[in-house]
């Protein structure tokens, strides 16, 4: 676990951490809110390409779930002919379901590091982690535009990273229209890939929301960011996919 640890640190962590103080020492003010949002915005500028493929991606894979639905009630009883279906369909619709499997394994790891380089604050401890020909600011000024302090919780930019994760999931949400010819009683029965989306959709944020309030400010004014970039992100994706 220690090798994987240093690993992580050494090319994910340190980097983006440098990467910071630089923004900081050479961003006119020395401001550290505008320079989280700078580091934040040029990881996701960087990672745009992925990030457009996988949303892609989802909104294809929810489009084949009532085809995908109708397979597995179809063939219920076999397995191995309810797979060969759902892989003809897939091959048909040239869509690949591990493909985001692949992207995340890409991205996460990366957004990860730059949420650690974040979390706890920026404490004169973590310094230590500065390259040698990266500058040592001394004492980090912690505030935003000179009136938010970051190292503090702060429970507008919980709440407006919560809404943000939202309205960033409901956008991938799909509508789920009864089919005509339903029939009534089956038309009233749960279907867990819908409860299981609607939870994604209410307790993640809600969840969100909880654990940045217990967190300095680096962290919501981390998340915020993310979430503003990926709804335009996905907006302008989605409306020429």
């Amino acid at each position: 676990m220690g090798f994987f640890s240093n690993i992580f640190h050494i090319f994910l962590y340190q980097p983006l951490f440098n990467v910071l103080i630089l923004i900081y020492q050479y961003l006119p003010g020395k401001d550290l809110g505008v320079a989280i949002i700078s580091l934040t915005l040029l990881i996701k500028i960087l990672l745009y390409p992925l990030g457009a493929k996988a949303t892609v991606l989802q909104k294809k894979l929810n489009e084949l779930q009532p085809k995908i639905k109708e397979i597995q009630e179809k063939y219920k009883a076999d397995r191995q002919k309810q797979t060969l279906e759902m892989m003809a369909i897939y091959k048909k619709e040239n869509v690949n379901p591990f493909a985001g499997l692949f992207i995340a394994l890409i991205q996460v790891p990366i957004l990860i590091a730059l949420f650690w380089v974040f979390w706890g604050g920026i404490k004169a401890e973590k310094l230590s982690n500065l390259y040698s020909f990266v500058p040592n600011p001394g004492v980090i000024d912690p505030f935003l535009f000179g009136f938010l302090d970051l190292s503090q919780p702060s429970s507008v930019l919980a709440i407006a990273a919560g809404f943000g994760q939202f309205i960033q999931t409901k956008m991938l949400t799909p509508r789920h229209k009864p089919k005509s010819g339903q029939d009534p009683q089956k038309k009233g029965m749960p279907d867990f890939s819908q409860m299981m989306q609607k939870q994604m959709l209410y307790v993640f944020p809600f969840f969100t929301i909880i654990v940045l309030l217990k967190l300095p400010s680096t962290v919501g004014l981390y998340w915020l960011v993310t979430s503003i970039f990926s709804i335009f992100q996905q907006y302008f994706v989605l409306k020429h996919a």
